[in-house]
């Protein structure tokens, strides 16, 4: 039973704490003497773990603002991952902006009001909330794009970010505003109470597909993927990862959220737009990933074949395709925090590096490290028994049981030909004659490896927790879409 009430902020006092804390450490920076980096970002940290138990302790199934916000179980599993991944990124991040000396306490504040724009994405459940959530995460990203200001590559990054990022939240926008002008209300209720009357104008179905391509560019998601590659080599190495992680996760939990609650009975239309997309995902991360010599650019397009992957749960448009989403997300967030990690440990007497070749006889000089980035790349192939393969195997066996056999097909065989650029990573640091070693690695980062490392080799010995909680998630999605 869901309880309404025009300003019922009992569930959503994460976000309001996230408000108030931005603002108030934004006063703490400004008016402290000396540098205060540090300072601000360990109390962000904080923030976020605190967010994280009141999400976890809130009490679902609840709206607020007139049914703009929605808080259930979907949501909770969403915002837990969105908060570890701002987490794990803005910790690892503290020690590699301390060493690139690039140090501003501004920083912290932009990463968390990036996050309270992706809680209130995956609560929306308005075309208004919807949108101020999104602009709010975009906003904060196109500023931490170009964070490194004094660098040409990363105010290039953050600009092309800024102008396709621009037309995208236009295209969003337009079809909104199609669908508003169609159903004449923003609620996702209404707008779900009247197609299930059967009556689906055509503006409707355009305004839909406007609003796809909007949030396929959030997800980066082909062919909208074209600021991907060049935006995570250009941005400093911590936004690239942060990029990877949280805001993935927000646009694909909100992109289900829209697609199975108000369209729902519009399903056999948009099933054909989002089946594209995912194979073409699938397509372009698999094959244009293996030129690739900068780890970044490579991690770009591996996290574009992964959108694919995740966005086949989301084609099946039933339960078990959005649980089998929820759990490939969830090791996801391990995989790609982990590998990070490591790229964020590549520093030579100082000097940060990004080259693949840069890797070579890690397994000599650092072994533990090329062990742990050994298994992430293993488990971003698929192969058993990494965590990464119980992520592709739920997505799969669900479009399997959909009888949705071609995409299932087309998933494996690209996960194959991926495999040859994560095995090239493993080879070169296995294989290669050894360089100049990498400087040590923070404790933080270390330890943050290692835990991302026995998560993913561990996954198979205990999985419930996850599964279950996925399984609720998914359920929930469907209860408030019925």
């Amino acid at each position: 039973m869901t309880m309404t009430s025009a300003l019922n902020l009992s569930a959503f006092l994460p976000e309001l704490l996230l408000a108030v804390a931005a603002m108030a450490l934004l006063m703490f920076g400004v008016f402290s003497k000396g540098d205060s980096t540090r300072t601000v970002g360990w109390l962000t940290v904080a923030t976020f773990v605190v967010a994280a138990v009141l999400v976890v302790t809130g009490e679902p199934d609840q709206t607020a603002f007139n049914g703009a916000l929605i808080f259930d179980s979907f949501a909770v599993f969403s915002k837990v991952l969105i908060l570890a991944g701002a987490v794990f990124t803005l910790i690892m991040a503290l020690q590699w902006l301390e060493a690139e000396k690039l140090g501003r306490f501004e920083y912290s504040i932009v990463i968390m009001l990036a996050t309270l724009g992706m809680l209130m994405m995956v609560s929306a459940n308005d075309l208004m909330s919807l949108y101020v959530g999104l602009e709010l995460q975009s906003l904060s990203a196109y500023v931490i794009a170009a964070y490194n200001r004094d660098n040409l590559r990363s105010t290039e990054a953050g600009l092309k970010y800024f102008v396709l990022g621009s037309v995208a939240s236009g295209l969003l926008l337009f079809g909104m505003s199609f669908v508003y002008g169609f159903s004449g209300t923003t609620s996702f209720a209404g707008i779900a109470e009247l197609l299930s009357h059967g009556h689906a104008p055509t503006g409707m179905l355009v305004g839909l597909v406007f609003m796809l391509a909007g949030l396929s560019f959030k997800v980066s998601a082909a062919p909208f993927h074209m600021w991907t590659p060049d935006v995570y080599e250009g941005a400093p190495t911590p936004v690239t990862g942060f990029f990877a992680i949280a805001p993935k996760v927000a646009a694909l939990a909100l992109m289900a959220r829209v697609l199975l609650g108000p369209f729902a009975e519009m399903a056999d239309q948009w099933q054909q737009v989002v089946w594209l997309v995912a194979v073409l995902s699938m397509f372009i991360g698999s094959f244009a990933a293996i030129t690739q010599t900068n780890i970044k650019r490579l991690m770009a397009y591996s996290s574009i074949g992964h959108v694919g992957y995740a966005l086949i749960g989301l084609t099946v448009a039933d339960q078990e395709g959005v649980r089998g989403m929820l759990i490939y997300l969830a090791i996801y967030l391990f995989m790609n925090v982990g590998t990070f990690a490591v790229i964020l440990s590549m520093r030579q007497k100082g000097r940060a590096t990004e080259n693949i070749s840069d890797l070579a006889g890690l397994s000599k000089t650092h072994p533990m490290m090329a062990l742990w980035l050994a298994v992430f790349m293993f488990s971003m192939a698929g192969i058993p028994p990494l965590a990464g393969f119980f992520g592709k195997l739920y997505v799969f066996l669900a479009a399997i049981q959909a009888e949705m056999y071609a995409l299932a097909v087309i998933g494996v065989l690209t996960s194959v030909v991926s495999a040859f650029y994560y095995l090239r990573i493993i080879k070169v640091m296995y294989f290669d004659e050894a360089l100049e070693p990498f400087d040590r690695p923070s404790r933080a980062t270390s330890a943050i490896l290692g835990l991302c490392g026995l998560f993913v080799t561990l996954f198979i010995l205990y999985p419930s927790p996850i599964l279950g909680a996925a399984e609720a998630a998914a359920a929930s999605l469907f209860a408030v879409g019925g």
